[in-house]
């Protein structure tokens, strides 16, 4: 009883004053939409081992986290700077569904 009362505390008493909320199934599919967007023009084995990893998602957490894979597969078939952009594009999508301090720009 007493560490669900200390998470609970803390889950209330984060960085910003407010506990992170949790995305809906609505909420998810907008982020996986945006997600899939920004890789739309590019096609291969790689591409879309990410798909699948888009779509099998959980959270905005494991989306968030396949950016990484994202920004990879732009910069081969484009370019870093056109990566970056599409990348950084991304960050509102993301905003309300992680802290703050996680939606970095990529440089």
């Amino acid at each position: 009883m007493l560490s669900t009362l200390t998470r609970l505390v803390r889950n209330t008493f984060q960085t910003g004053g407010k506990s992170r909320k949790m995305a809906s199934l609505r909420d998810l599919q907008g982020i996986r939409s945006a997600l899939m967007l920004c890789i739309e023009d590019c096609e291969s084995i790689q591409t879309e081992r990410l798909r699948l990893k888009i779509t099998s998602a959980k959270n905005a957490q494991e989306l968030w986290l396949l950016r990484n894979d994202a920004y990879q597969i732009i910069s081969h078939h484009h370019s870093q700077s056109a990566a970056v952009t599409r990348i950084n594009d991304l960050r509102s999508v993301f905003e309300g569904w992680l802290e703050p301090r996680h939606l970095g720009k990529i440089r």
